[in-house]
């Protein structure tokens, strides 16, 4: 099933409108005359944004993060809060569980997907970049790496590796004994070691690459393109079914070259590129008479580009007219 940016809007709104009516309704009951809310709201309001980037970071989309906060909310509403130690860790516990559900879910829905599936890009807020292990962990690379986990491996890895929770709240998370939790950290950290970026670029340094990156398309410069491209570079597409894109990588450096400036020139429209901050590292955004058409997203492996991320698909582009805010 698709999501249409509208109906994304209202999954978001809608969820704010849960826990508002829930605080309207226990600010006109007992104790209103101070301006309190109820600590079921409180709790959820003061955690909302960890809750959205533990959802964000196992779904790799937004619209299914705001329908984990929703289904999270309407469990908390009915939890007694006499018999919660430790409300962050329990509505963790309720977001991940829920968000397996959907992860199970999406696995299935993305067999049928057309084209290359990308996670959803995020125009997100300065202090994302300034932390470099959540920006890590939400850069298209790294989660398109994450992809290739178990739902299960998946969930422990965020919650440990991300959140640095305790095995035993994972344990309670995702319904398994502390020790194979244990066992599965350790598995699927050996395996997003193998595939993470190798050589970190310092954010200056990725800057400037992804500057001479746009200058070489801008002006159609083919060896400025492939000075700056690594030799094995892959290029992936997401249409959705919506927008044209590659349908299958496209990989080294003189075919994804080419096909980017021979693309291009084709266009019978204006287009502009501008940079900016996705999922916490720079990227581009690209427009087509001024309209956003595409969301540039980057790899660096040994300070080349190594990866290149279009997301065209616009029921994905729907975070990128405003900031969204991470936290661990």
């Amino acid at each position: 099933m698709r999501v249409t940016p509208s109906k994304a809007n209202e999954r978001e709104q809608l969820v704010m409108s849960e826990y508002g009516s829930h605080e309207q309704d226990a600010t006109t009951g007992a104790g209103a005359g101070d301006g309190r809310t109820d600590p079921a709201t409180e709790a959820f309001v003061a955690h909302r944004n960890l809750l959205f980037t533990v959802a964000y970071e196992m779904l790799g989309s937004a619209a299914d993060a705001e329908d984990v906060l929703q289904e999270t909310w309407l469990r908390w509403a009915g939890v007694d809060l006499g018999s919660v130690r430790d409300r962050r860790a329990y509505l963790v516990r309720i977001t991940t569980r829920q968000a397996l559900t959907r992860l199970r879910t999406l696995g299935r829905r993305k067999e049928s997907y057309v084209g290359e599936w990308l996670p959803e890009p995020l125009l997100t807020t300065p202090d994302v970049a300034e932390d470099v292990e959540l920006a890590d962990s939400v850069s298209m690379a790294m989660m398109l790496v994450m992809e290739t986990l178990t739902p299960t491996e998946r969930a422990v890895f965020v919650l440990r590796e991300v959140f640095a929770l305790e095995y035993d709240e994972i344990a309670e998370a995702v319904d398994k004994t502390p020790a194979a939790v244990r066992q599965t950290a350790h598995r699927a950290r050996a395996h997003v070691a193998a595939r993470r970026p190798r050589g970190a670029v310092p954010r200056a340094k990725a800057r400037d690459a992804l500057a001479a990156f746009q200058r070489a398309v801008e002006t159609g410069d083919l060896q400025g393109l492939l000075d700056i491209l690594a030799p094995d570079v892959v290029l992936l597409g997401d249409g959705g079914g919506i927008k044209q894109a590659v349908l299958r990588p496209v990989l080294g450096a003189d075919k994804v070259a080419r096909l980017m400036l021979g693309g291009l020139v084709k266009l019978p429209v204006a287009m502009s590129m501008q940079p900016a901050q996705v999922n916490g590292h720079p990227a581009l955004v690209i427009r087509l008479d001024g309209e956003l058409d595409t969301v540039m997203a980057v790899r660096f492996d040994d300070g080349r580009i190594s990866g290149l991320y279009a997301v065209r698909n616009p029921e994905k582009l729907t975070r990128m007219e405003r900031e969204t805010a991470l936290h661990r």
